[in-house]
């Protein structure tokens, strides 16, 4: 990881992909607050860092305030990075609640298909892991609520048929 986002485009050889420090392809275009691109040149929100290592407080801490401000592409990074980086044993918790995020994310989106099976998928992920590791809480965390919150918000969404305001649905992490 410790890569940079958004490094110089791929003049050199022709192409036009971005390209991070290290020559991958990476998009430098700017994204809105649901991840969505934008053009070059656009406004955008601020990216999260990738290939940060934080504790568990703290990434719970960081992807609730992203959630909070209807962020929840930039709290899936936060939940990707300690997926990637945690304990093994942790893995599957933070892969539930990265996909919970991304749910939540297409459900902001107006995908009325992907967001509710994202957030599925993602609420069986937390409920699989805590069943096998014998947890209702983990780092403070309430995983039977959250849970809950993404079957409820799949639910609300199919129901609706209407896509919903991240912010105003964010989960309580805690």
């Amino acid at each position: 990881m410790g890569s940079t986002r958004g490094g110089a485009r791929d003049g050199a050889t022709g192409g036009s992909r971005d390209r991070d420090d290290e020559g991958r392809a990476r998009s430098a275009r700017p994204r809105d607050g649901l991840g969505r691109p934008l053009p070059y040149g656009a406004r955008g929100v601020a990216r999260q860092p990738e290939g940060v290592v934080r504790g568990p407080g703290q990434t719970v801490t960081e992807a609730q305030a992203l959630l909070d401000a209807g962020k929840p592409f930039h709290a899936h990074e936060v939940f990707e990075d300690a997926w990637k980086s945690g304990p093994e044993a942790e893995r599957g918790l933070w892969r539930g609640l990265a996909q919970l995020a991304v749910g939540l994310t297409h459900a902001a989106r107006g995908n009325l298909t992907g967001g509710p099976r994202l957030l599925r998928r993602g609420a069986a992920a937390v409920e699989e892991w805590a069943a096998g590791a014998g947890a209702a809480r983990a780092h403070g965390m309430d995983l039977a609520g959250i849970v809950r919150w993404g079957r409820a918000l799949a639910d609300e969404v199919e129901r609706t048929g209407a896509a919903v305001d991240a912010g105003r649905c964010a989960p309580r992490l805690r």
